[in-house]
């Protein structure tokens, strides 16, 4: 796993291990990054379900202003900052160890960029997306990593689906306010 472009472009990622440990691949990653490039310069993103962290390094290192990485492992959270230090970007950059879900219900933060990419096979996307309006600032965008075979809602309170991304067993959907 590794930056694709950026400051820190070529930097190789420490990841998590385990069989239930699901990294974005680089196909994947690069169309993700494709469709937010014009809305990634100077924005305030975060990165729920952080893993090992490397989607928020990405918007880090192609010029996000600040990213927050959230993830209830421990594990996680040791790589997130072995990976930020190793990429030199820890200045930009807040790390909590939480439950994903409670941290995003009680943060008073709004974000430019939402990512959402929680563990397959669980409800965790759409509760996620049932707080995402009221975090997401005017002009902000929510991109969300799925499995193709999930049916995602048209309009979410004042959210609306702009668009959908097809990448063999995964899928990317995007999200801005009405």
């Amino acid at each position: 796993m590794r930056v694709i472009t950026g400051s820190a472009k070529g930097r190789q990622l420490s990841t998590l291990k385990g069989e239930d440990v699901r990294p974005t691949t680089d196909r994947v990653k690069e169309g993700m990054f494709s469709i937010i490039q014009f809305d990634i310069l100077n924005a305030k993103v975060l990165d729920l379900f952080a893993g090992s962290g490397q989607l928020g390094i990405e918007a880090l290192s192609r010029g996000a202003k600040i990213c927050t990485f959230v993830d209830n492992s421990r594990e996680a959270h040791k790589i997130q900052l072995q990976n930020l230090k190793s990429t030199n970007l820890y200045k930009n950059s807040r790390v909590v160890f939480s439950d994903s879900i409670s941290f995003f219900k009680t943060t008073t933060d709004k974000y430019d960029i939402i990512i959402l990419d929680p563990p397959y096979h669980t409800d965790l996307l759409l509760q996620a997306l049932q707080i995402v309006p009221d975090k997401l600032t005017d002009s902000g965008i929510v991109i969300c990593e799925h499995l193709k075979t999930l049916e995602m809602p048209e309009n979410v309170k004042n959210i609306s689906l702009q668009k959908q991304y097809k990448y063999g067993k995964i899928k990317l959907t995007t999200y801005r306010k009405m």
